[in-house]
């Protein structure tokens, strides 16, 4: 790819990230091509379909605010419990950065197949984190022996889950700190055995 190509590739993402974030229900690829200063047939060289410009941008959000180097504490991790309380951490300062594209790509889910196959795009990401946090406790023996690892996985993802964030921080006026000390004490709860 061209340095000019990558540029402006670049630009309709940065766009993209831009006016979903503006709170905008439905932003069309129209929109995104005048913002990005390009026509809509450049727009669909780039991006052939709307789907693939929405999974690319939450994809170049993560690359922005660089999630791998976020992550690189849970993923080095030396135990079970250690890698959960990292996973925990990162995703959970995580949410605020992103919060405002997830709002956007939420309230769009209902009506547009696009906006709803980014979201669990990246849901689908975080809960690969849940497993790979319920593997490290299944493979230490310290995940209760009454639940197995997708039930575990299951529940470590609905604790994690944005919303839940937004009832706590958001709605609650829990502080950023209180919420990942709790969701961290209720998830040691829920997945560990007890000595």
């Amino acid at each position: 790819m061209s340095r000019n190509s990558s540029d402006t590739r670049a630009r309709i993402l940065d766009c993209t990230w831009n006016l979903l974030e503006s709170g905008d229900k439905k932003v069309r690829m129209s929109d995104i091509a005048k913002a990005a200063g390009i026509t809509r047939q450049a727009l669909y060289l780039h991006f052939p379909t709307r789907a693939e410009l929405l999974v690319a941008a939450t994809r170049h959000i993560d690359s922005v605010k660089d999630v791998d180097a976020r992550l690189a504490n849970s993923r080095a991790a030396t135990s079970g419990r250690e890698r959960l309380v990292a996973f925990i951490s990162a995703w959970g300062g995580y949410i605020p950065e992103i919060h405002g594209m997830s709002v956007a790509l939420r309230a769009m889910r209902d009506s547009d197949a696009e906006a709803a196959a980014a979201w669990d795009d990246r849901m689908q990401a975080v809960r690969h984190g849940c497993a790979a946090a319920v593997q490290a406790l299944a493979a230490d023996k310290v995940l209760r022996e009454d639940l197995n690892e997708e039930a575990a996985t299951d529940l470590l993802w609905t604790l994690l889950s944005v919303e839940n964030w937004e009832h706590l921080v958001r709605d609650c006026g829990w502080s950023q700190l209180d919420y990942e000390s709790q969701i961290t004490g209720l998830a040691e709860a829920a997945l560990l055995a007890t000595a």
